[in-house]
């Protein structure tokens, strides 16, 4: 499995439009991060985990035309925002595209983007699956997926195991149950917002390690990165040992 981080940023990015924060101006590429998400590719099909504004650029600069399946952590505008650029996708493909997320998300995505359910060469592309009911696993050929229930702060999302790999964003809260359906991992990537004390819909760095600890998964990347975390050269060797800070454009291998 090849696990491609196509951004790795808050909701504003880094640089932040407007800002003089150190970070902002570092010349580090590695401080350089797009909206979150991450492409997975196995057996010559391809994942994607959410579709942020960025998401045409993201594609362009990793050589990538091709997507089978998008799962929808949840609808804030980081997550969704580039849905619309999809259409070339699977045109290009001429094959369809299936979404996974819950039924909330799914009528949020219908709403905003209603033209390409409208419009009939469109809509037979793309086909909708909600996952409110699925309580333990799903399959996609041979893939077996767990989707996890998590808290942005009040708002349930959801993340994603795919074998012993999983990913989570924009957690603030991780309830037990999800916990123990994240034991055996060989990859976790889980979002570190910023140090200090814990901000009301996001892990700061002190509780996203600490649920690393709990979960003991083999190495963690930490992604969902804002400015206010500091300089990646600088954070990265604070952490523990086999936790990463991820950066725009890292590929690893499970």
């Amino acid at each position: 499995m090849k696990i491609i981080f196509l951004g790795t940023g808050s909701s504003q990015g880094i640089p932040v439009i407007g800002s003089k924060h150190p970070v902002c101006l570092s010349k580090n590429p590695k401080d350089k991060r797009l909206r979150s998400s991450v492409l997975i590719e196995k057996n010559q099909k391809y994942f994607l985990i959410d579709c942020g504004p960025d998401f045409r650029y993201q594609m362009l600069r990793s050589y990538h035309d091709k997507i089978d399946a998008i799962f929808i952590t949840h609808e804030h505008n980081d997550h969704i925002g580039g849905l619309d650029d999809i259409k070339y996708i699977f045109f290009t493909m001429n094959n369809s595209i299936h979404f996974y997320g819950l039924r909330r998300v799914l009528e949020t995505i219908k709403k905003r983007f209603f033209y390409i359910f409208t419009k009939k060469n469109y809509k037979s592309k793309i086909f909708l699956h909600e996952l409110d009911d699925c309580i333990n696993f799903f399959f996609i050929e041979n893939f077996k997926i767990f989707p996890l229930l998590i808290w942005h702060g009040n708002l349930p999302i959801l993340g994603f195991r795919i074998e012993n790999f999983a990913y989570i964003t924009d957690a603030s809260n991780i309830p037990i149950q999800t916990i123990q359906k994240l034991k055996g991992l060989d990859i976790l990537i889980l979002n570190v917002l910023k140090k200090g004390s814990k901000y009301t819909s996001h892990f700061a760095i002190l509780e996203s390690l600490n649920v690393i600890q709990k979960i003991c998964p083999k190495k963690t990347y930490l992604t969902h990165i804002s400015h206010i975390l500091g300089f990646h050269e600088e954070i990265e060797i604070q952490l523990p040992k086999n936790v990463y800070l991820a950066y725009d454009g890292l590929i690893i291998y499970i």
